[in-house]
C-alpha cells in the first residue's frame, strides 16, 4: 500500500519511510494549490521571527530529508501553484505530475526571504545551476510546459487528472518491482555525495543484495 497524503511537517514522514509495508509514497494537497509557500501573515505576527522561522524550517527539513534519503519512490501530485517552500517539497519527490494550467516558481524574494526546504540544495541538481539562478533571481512562475521542458516535472496532464495520474504511478510501483525502483532512486539520489569509485562499489553491493530478494528471484526466474 502507499501513503496517500503526507504532512511533511510532522514525524509521519520518518515513520512512513521506516515501515516495511510502505512500497510507494504519494504527496498531494487540498485546496487551490499544491503549496504556494509559507503563511506570510503568520510570519508577520511571530514574536521571535528569526528563531521561529529557523525552527520551522528545520522541522520541515527533517521530513524532506526522510523522503529524499529513503529507498521508497515518491510521486507528487502538484496541482495549481507551487512556489516557495512548495518548490522544495516538489523537488523532494522523485516523479512529479502537474496540471496543464499549473505554475511553478521560487518567489522567495517577493517577501525578502531566501530559499529553504531543500530548494538551494536540489533545484540546481534538477534543472542546472544557470536555470536555478534564473528562477531564483526573477519574479517568475514557469508554466506547466516550461516546468516539463526544464525537467522540474515528469508529466503534464489535464488539471482534473493530476491526483488520479499520480495514484496510477504509485500503484504501478506498489504492484511492480517496488524494491528495485526504490534502490534505483536511492542510488541516484546518493550519487552526488560519493566519489565515482565509491558509487560504483555501492552499485555492485546493491545489485548483489537485491538479486537475493524474493521479488527479484521470482522475476529473474520468470524472465529466464
Amino acid at each position: 500500500r502507499y501513503v496517500q497524503t503526507l504532512p511533511v511537517t510532522t514525524g509521519v514522514t520518518r515513520e512512513a519511510v521506516a515501515r516495511e509495508d510502505v512500497r510507494a509514497i504519494l504527496v498531494r494537497a487540498e485546496g487551490r494549490a499544491f503549496c504556494a509557500g509559507g503563511d506570510v501573515k503568520a510570519m508577520a505576527e511571530m514574536s521571535d521571527r528569526g528563531e521561529q522561522m529557523t525552527a520551522l524550517a528545520r522541522r520541515i527539513n527533517d521530513g524532506i530529508r526522510a523522503l529524499v534519503e529513503s529507498s521508497i519512490p515518491v510521486v507528487a501530485a502538484a496541482h495549481g501553484t507551487t512556489a516557495g517552500g512548495g518548490l522544495g517539497i516538489l523537488l523532494a519527490s522523485d516523479y512529479a505530475v502537474t496540471g496543464v494550467s499549473s505554475k511553478i516558481g521560487s518567489l522567495y524574494a517577493n517577501v525578502g526571504l531566501s530559499p529553504d526546504l531543500s530548494v538551494s540544495a536540489l533545484l540546481g541538481r534538477a534543472v542546472g545551476e544557470r536555470r536555478a539562478l534564473q528562477l531564483s533571481l526573477q519574479e517568475r512562475l514557469l508554466s506547466a510546459q516550461e516546468a516539463l521542458d526544464w525537467g522540474l516535472v515528469a508529466e503534464v496532464v489535464p488539471d482534473d487528472a493530476v491526483s488520479s495520474r499520480a495514484e496510477e504511478i504509485a500503484s504501478h510501483w506498489v504492484q511492480g518491482a517496488a524494491r528495485a525502483y526504490g534502490q534505483a532512486k536511492r542510488l541516484l539520489r546518493a550519487a552526488p555525495h560519493h566519489t565515482f569509485a565509491a558509487q560504483l562499489d555501492e552499485e555492485a553491493l546493491t545489485i548483489g543484495r537485491l538479486s537475493l530478494d524474493p521479488e527479484a528471484d521470482v522475476r529473474i526466474t520468470a524472465f529466464a
